[in-house]
């Protein structure tokens, strides 16, 4: 049974940071493409960076240089890391995983699995 499980999630000021971890059972995790995604009250849900098998990554242009996405193949376990937070980041962030691989591994492909979702909310 495939199970994706994130966490780290919570309030911070903007300017701040947060890591967000995906745990991952129940299926062959370091050959399969992993993305984060978000999705804000009353907006479509955002990919927000994805990453392949072999640590290759794609951002969304609003997270560029602010964003990380990293993942530990020995510890089945995908990372957000989030610095110099806005409040228009503020969303519920989920992870999710493909089984695309090289090129088709982007936000765009078709993501298999998901995850319950993790809130951040970046106010003062």
């Amino acid at each position: 049974q495939v199970q994706l499980q994130e966490s780290g999630g919570g309030l911070v000021q903007p300017g701040g940071s947060l890591r967000l971890s995906c745990a991952a059972s129940g299926y062959t995790y370091s050959s399969y493409c992993m993305g984060w995604f978000r999705q804000a009250p009353g907006k479509e849900r955002e990919g927000v960076a994805s990453i392949d098998s072999d640590g290759n990554t794609n951002y969304a242009d609003s997270v560029k240089g602010r964003l990380t996405i990293s993942r530990d193949n020995a510890k089945n376990t995908l990372y957000l890391q989030m610095n110099s937070l806005k409040p228009e980041d503020t969303a519920m962030y989920y992870c999710a995983a493909a089984s695309a691989t090289g090129p088709f591994c982007y936000q765009g492909a078709d993501f298999d699995y998901w995850g319950q979702g993790t809130q951040v909310t970046v106010s003062s």
